[in-house]
C-alpha cells in the first residue's frame, strides 16, 4: 500500500485531534500540514511496519511536542465549553486524555504515540482525572451491591475530586437516593443485592435527572445485545482503577450539563 494511503485515511481523526489539542482548525490544520511536508520530504520516517494510525499520531505528536509553544497553555485559543476544560491541563497530561478519551487508542497503544513506559502513561492519565475534576468537580451516586466494590468506588471517585452522595445496594434505593441529591454522574451495576436490575434503576434515575451514566458490571454481553441503544460508557468486572478514573473524567468533561458539586444541594 502507498504511504498516502496509509496516511491519508487517518487525516479527518488526527485533524480532530489537532484541533483539540490547538484549540483552533487552523492552527490544528497547519500542524497536520506541517506533518505531511515532513513525511514527502522524508518518507523514511515513516514506519511501514508500524499500525498505521499510531505511527502517524507518533509522528505528529513528535513534531507537536517539538514546538515550544505548545507548552504554553496560556497561548492556546479556546472556543468551545469543552475546549475551555482542555485550556487548564498541562500539555502531555492533554494529549494521554485526548488520546484515550477522543480519538479511542487504547492505553498501550497511546503510550506509545506519545513515547511513554506504560506506567507513566497511567500517571499521566491519572494527572489529567486530577486536573479536570477540578474544573468539573461533581457529585456521584453508586449503585453497587458489593461493599467492598463499592469502597473501591467511592475511593476512586473522591481521589478524582468528586464527592459520592451515597451507595444504593437496590433498584428502589438507587432512585431513592437520585430523587434526594439529583446527582451529577451515576456509576451503576447490573444485577443488583435484591435482584432487581441497575439497568431498570438506571432508566428510572434518567426520568429525574438527566446525567451520565457509567455501567461497572461482570456483565457487559448483557448491554451489548444491539436490541436497543447501548451505553456510551461501560467498564467490564474486575475492572482496573486507571480504567475507571479515565471514564469518569471522559464522562464529565464532555458533558455540557455537568455542574459543580458546591452548587448542587442535597
Amino acid at each position: 500500500m502507498s504511504l498516502s494511503s496509509l496516511i491519508g485515511v487517518q487525516i479527518p481523526y488526527l485533524r480532530r485531534y489537532a484541533r483539540a489539542l490547538s484549540g483552533s482548525q487552523a492552527s490544528g490544520d497547519a500542524y497536520v500540514a506541517a506533518l505531511l511536508e515532513a513525511v514527502l520530504a522524508d518518507p523514511s520516517i515513516f514506519d511501514r511496519e508500524a499500525d498505521p494510525r499510531e505511527e502517524t499520531y507518533r509522528l505528529f505528536t513528535r513534531l507537536w511536542n517539538a514546538m515550544p509553544i505548545n507548552g504554553r497553555p496560556d497561548l492556546v485559543k479556546i472556543m468551545s465549553a469543552a475546549d475551555r476544560r482542555l485550556e487548564a491541563i498541562t500539555p502531555l497530561p492533554r494529549q494521554a486524555f485526548l488520546l484515550t478519551a477522543l480519538e479511542g487508542f487504547d492505553a498501550e497503544g497511546a503510550a506509545r504515540v506519545i513515547g511513554v513506559e506504560r506506567a507513566e502513561f497511567d500517571q499521566l492519565v491519572e494527572a489529567a482525572g486530577r486536573e479536570i475534576g477540578a474544573q468539573v468537580a461533581s457529585t456521584v451516586a453508586i449503585i453497587e451491591d458489593e461493599p467492598l466494590i463499592a469502597m473501591d468506588l467511592e475511593s476512586l471517585v473522591e481521589g478524582l475530586g468528586h464527592k459520592v452522595v451515597g451507595v444504593a445496594r437496590t433498584r428502589a434505593e438507587a432512585v431513592t437516593l437520585a430523587r434526594s441529591t439529583r446527582p451529577g454522574l451515576v456509576l451503576a451495576d447490573i444485577r443488583l443485592a435484591d435482584g432487581s436490575s441497575g439497568l431498570d434503576a438506571v432508566n428510572e434515575i434518567l426520568e429525574i435527572v438527566g446525567v451520565p451514566v457509567i455501567f461497572i458490571t461482570a456483565y457487559p454481553e448483557s448491554l451489548l445485545t444491539g436490541a436497543r441503544p447501548e451505553p456510551t460508557y461501560l467498564i467490564s468486572k474486575p475492572f482496573r482503577a486507571e480504567t475507571v478514573k479515565a471514564v469518569i473524567s471522559q464522562a464529565l468533561f464532555f458533558n455540557e450539563l455537568a455542574r459543580p458539586a458546591q452548587r448542587r444541594s442535597a
